[in-house]
């Protein structure tokens, strides 16, 4: 059974695409090569990224096992986006600052947030957010302190905070208007917890 995705769209790569396909078609290909463009440099400067299978299982940019713990194991962007392993790319929390917040099903069949995401989003302000690989999720990115990752119920919906010992799949498909850049998002962990 073929389980490789488009690293775009997330669509299934038939038998009609080359063994080493990374994309489902040209436009998904181009859309990709742009969306990469709207990483903040405050990540890709650092040399924390992977890739993950489809299952989000982490790998080396080789296509080996990865450990989101073992540094050993991480690449710099240039080199995860170069690798055609796995199904896309991931960046590496380490507990340096950098903070995601994970906001699972939260937008509508519209692509607008739920009531409750967008109470977030106001609250999180000029940082960095993109959508997430189910394409109903969205990722904020940002600065913070947070002792150990956790998932907690806000207004209805679930948020997932992580700042160590987990990676997360990027997809580089910046939502809205958010500027390329990581904000200071303490005051909405400190407001969650």
């Amino acid at each position: 059974m073929n389980t490789r995705r488009c690293e775009h769209c997330d669509q299934h790569l038939g038998a009609r695409h080359a063994h080493n396909a990374r994309f489902c078609s040209g436009r998904c290909r181009v859309a990709a090569h742009r969306a990469r463009r709207t990483v903040p440099a405050e990540l890709t400067r650092r040399p924390r990224w992977i890739r993950h299978s489809a299952r989000k299982v982490p790998l080396t940019v080789g296509g080996s096992v990865a450990s989101s713990t073992d540094p050993a194991n991480w690449s710099r962007h240039r080199d995860a986006a170069a690798s055609t392993a796995g199904a896309g790319l991931g960046f590496v929390l380490d507990g340096d600052g950098i903070v995601c917040l994970d906001l699972d099903h939260c937008l509508d069949q519209d692509g607008a947030p739920l009531p409750w995401a967008q109470t977030i989003l106001e609250a999180a302000g000029g940082t960095w957010v993109e959508v997430s690989r189910s394409g109903d999720g969205l990722h904020v990115w940002g600065l913070g302190a947070l002792e150990s990752g956790r998932r907690v119920t806000f207004n209805g919906g679930s948020v997932e905070l992580y700042a160590d010992g987990r990676f997360i799949a990027v997809t580089g498909r910046t939502f809205g208007d958010t500027p390329r850049r990581l904000g200071d998002l303490q005051h909405v962990i400190d407001a969650l917890l």
